[in-house]
C-alpha cells in the first residue's frame, strides 16, 4: 500500500493538521498554509486517492482516514475544509487524545438536506454527481468547482484558480471520488456534537452556496463552539480572504497554544 502523503510545513509552536475537500488536494490550501507557517507546524494531507496520495489504497471513509492521519501526526489542532471537515470532526470525536482543537471551515456534520436538516445541499444534486462521474468525469469535477465558487466576490477568477490547482498533482482516483460522494450523502454527525469535548471554531463564508452559514451556526451552538462568518467569502475563504480567515481562527489558535504550553 502506498503511504498517505503529507507535507510538513512551517516551524511554529502550534501543530496543525489540514484536510482538503472532495476532489482537491492539500496544495489548494496553500494561501492559508503560507499565512500560518511562522506560527504553526502544519501537516498538510493529501487524502486517500487525492493528489500525491492517488495510489494510496486506504479507504476515504472518515474513521479509516482519521486513524491513518492520527498515526502519522502528533496531537494537534485539526482543520477540515468542506468534506475534510467530516473527517476532522470524526477524528475529534473518536480520537480525542489526538485532536487538541477543531476548526471546521465551510463544513458541517451533515451535508445533504432532508426533512430533519433544512440547511444541506439538495440530495438529487449530490446523486447526480455520483452518476455523472461514471459518464463524464471531467465535466462533473468542473460542475462541482463551479458550485464551490458560486457566490464568491469574483467567481470566475476563483474558478480559474481552482481549475489550475485541482489537477496540479494529477487526477484524483475515481474510486475515492465515488466514496466521497457516499460520505457526503450518508454522513451525519449531528447527534455526536454535544459530546465534542474540545474547543472548536466553525467558520463560514457568508456567500457560500454549498454550506449555508446557518448550518454552521447551528452546529457551533450544539457543541459550544465559536461561530464566525467571513462577509464576502464563498465556499473557499482561503482564496482572497485569508486575512479574515486568520482573524476568525485567532481565538482557537490561542486556545491550542495554551493547551500545549
Amino acid at each position: 500500500m502506498t503511504e498517505l502523503y503529507m507535507d510538513v510545513v512551517g516551524d511554529g509552536p502550534i501543530p496543525l493538521v489540514i484536510l482538503h475537500g472532495w476532489a482537491m488536494h492539500g496544495g489548494v490550501m496553500s494561501p492559508l498554509v503560507d499565512a500560518l507557517k511562522d506560527r504553526c507546524t502544519m501537516y498538510v494531507v493529501d487524502l486517500p486517492g487525492h493528489g500525491y496520495s492517488r495510489d494510496c489504497t486506504l479507504p476515504l471513509e472518515p474513521r479509516a482516514s482519521a486513524a491513518a492521519i492520527a498515526a502519522a501526526t502528533p496531537p494537534a489542532m485539526w482543520l477540515g475544509w468542506s468534506m475534510g471537515g467530516l473527517i476532522a470532526l470524526t477524528a475529534a470525536l473518536v480520537l480525542p487524545q489526538q485532536v487538541l482543537s477543531l476548526a471546521m471551515l465551510c463544513a458541517t456534520p451533515k451535508f445533504v438536506r432532508d426533512d430533519s436538516w433544512p440547511y444541506g445541499s439538495d440530495a438529487k444534486q449530490v446523486r447526480h454527481l455520483a452518476t455523472d462521474l461514471e459518464t463524464d468525469y471531467h465535466a462533473t469535477l468542473e460542475r462541482f468547482m463551479a458550485l464551490e465558487t458560486m457566490g464568491s466576490a469574483d467567481p470566475r477568477a476563483e474558478l480559474r484558480h481552482l481549475r489550475t490547482l485541482v489537477f496540479d498533482r494529477g487526477e484524483p482516483d475515481l474510486r475515492v471520488l465515488q466514496e466521497g460522494i457516499r460520505i457526503l450523502e450518508e454522513g451525519d454527525r449531528r447527534p455526536d456534537l454535544p459530546n465534542l469535548g474540545i474547543p472548536s471554531a466553525w467558520i463560514a463564508g457568508r456567500r457560500d452556496r454549498l454550506i449555508p452559514p446557518r448550518a454552521m451556526q447551528w452546529s457551533a451552538d450544539r457543541c459550544g463552539g465559536r461561530f464566525a462568518e467571513i462577509e464576502h467569502a464563498g465556499h473557499a475563504p482561503f482564496f482572497g480572504h485569508v486575512d479574515a480567515l486568520i482573524q476568525a481562527l485567532e481565538p482557537l489558535l490561542q486556545q491550542t497554544l495554551e493547551r500545549i504550553s
